[in-house]
């Protein structure tokens, strides 16, 4: 059986140009912001039954822990946006 031709591949140079690269998310606003709706909502839920249900606002009745649960919940749509 005859020998085959070896193909001869050619040599990879890569380009020489170098560009960095800056990476930066310009969203340093999202950490205090999550964390502070986590801790309002925390709170305000503390409060609630630390109070006996005095306070935040009385007139909501057992709708507090509703507004409490919203600013984490708005703390966890907050933090969809960090990078």
């Amino acid at each position: 059986m005859p020998k085959s031709r070896l193909r001869k591949k050619s040599d990879y140079t890569p380009p020489t140009t170098a560009t960095a690269v800056k990476i930066s998310s310009g969203r340093t606003w999202v950490a205090p912001v999550m964390l502070a709706l986590f801790l309002i909502g925390l709170a305000w839920i503390v409060t609630y039954y630390v109070t006996s249900a005095s306070y935040p606002v009385r007139a909501w009745g057992n709708w507090n822990i509703l507004v409490g649960f919203g600013f984490i919940a708005g703390g966890f749509g907050v933090s969809t946006q960090w990078k």
